[in-house]
């Protein structure tokens, strides 16, 4: 469902009588613009008429749950009357469907609607109140000391200070449009990891570099050496398999980067070339490289435990 210049009515309890929005909607009809319920949830009588309303094609209205639960649904339809201009509707505020009007409601440009997800373009609030609830939501995340709590005002505040871009992906066929959308999505997921821990040199050069750091480590034990050179010869691998891929020669790729100390010395696999991977753009979200070298240890220390292991055979070459 698609509607341009909607109205839009937030409320933070569920609609169930036909007699509690009636008057609305009666006022609605008269400006002849499509309507936008967002509450808890829309049940009984409420929406069996606007089912029979959608079937007699008579006023355009959609019903959607506001997101979100408990205290933090009721914060996010906050910043959606900020967004939109709109009047939450707040029985414990002494707010009731019957008196409300026109000018209680808020509007935006456009409103996208889809099974899974409702998209708001453009609401037409005030920019300087937008700005404020921004600066009272960044002022929460500093004085939070709870992680889930601050991933949870992150969110809002990236709702309610962002935008929405909309990327079409076409193609030739079928299979080319799914490999250019699995590739934005790899993108988009890479930039929300790069924004969450920054980024390091790519091309396998940060953990090239930090096998170095695994030089001075005192050991107590033959065994614990064992495992710091399996760690040392695993950071190496994704700088030497680029550089085979590339056919070059692995191992003499990585002595030269290891010879500079400038951290963002690497090798550019494409160019044949020693660069600033940085200023060359060849850079890895530090998230993903953490992830992935914690991820590949977890792996490693469940296999050393492992009494028996299933795979493949692997055939002698003729």
């Amino acid at each position: 469902v698609e509607f341009e210049d909607p109205l839009i009515l937030l409320y933070d309890k569920k609609i169930s009588s036909v007699q509690s929005i009636l008057p609305l909607l009666e006022q609605v009809a008269k400006v002849q613009k499509p309507l936008l319920l967002m509450a808890e949830d829309v049940d009984g009588e409420a929406l069996a008429m606007l089912i029979v309303n959608k079937l007699r094609g008579g006023l355009k209205v959609a019903a959607v749950k506001a997101p979100g639960f408990g205290d933090n649904r009721k914060a996010m339809l906050q910043d959606l009357a900020v967004i939109t201009g709109a009047e939450m509707v707040s029985e414990e505020l002494g707010g009731k469907l019957e008196d409300l009007t026109l000018e209680s409601l808020g509007t935006a440009k456009r409103v996208s609607i889809s099974k899974d997800e409702s998209v708001i373009l453009d609401g037409l609030g005030e920019k300087s109140l937008i700005e404020e609830r921004c600066d009272q939501i960044r002022s929460a995340i500093e004085g939070s000391s709870s992680e889930y709590e601050k991933d949870k005002l992150k969110e809002r505040l990236a709702k309610i200070s962002g935008g929405v871009a909309v990327i079409k992906v076409g193609g030739a066929s079928e299979v080319e449009v799914g490999e250019i959308k699995d590739r934005l999505n790899d993108a988009l997921n890479a930039t929300k990891a790069a924004l969450e821990e920054g980024i390091v040199a790519g091309g396998g050069a940060a953990l090239l570099r930090a096998s170095k750091k695994l030089d001075g480590l005192k050991l107590d034990n033959f065994e614990q050496q064992v495992g710091v050179d399996a760690i040392k010869a695993a950071l190496k691998r994704p700088c030497m398999q680029i550089a085979s891929n590339a056919g070059e020669e692995g191992a003499v790729v990585v002595a030269e980067i290891l010879k500079s100390e400038d951290q963002n010395h690497g090798f550019n696999a494409a160019a044949g070339e020693y660069v600033d991977l940085i200023k060359t753009g060849i850079i890895d979200p530090t998230k993903v490289v953490r992830t992935a070298l914690a991820d590949a240890a977890s792996v490693a220390t469940l296999m050393t435990t492992t009494e028996a292991i299933i795979a493949e055979e692997v055939e002698a070459d003729a």
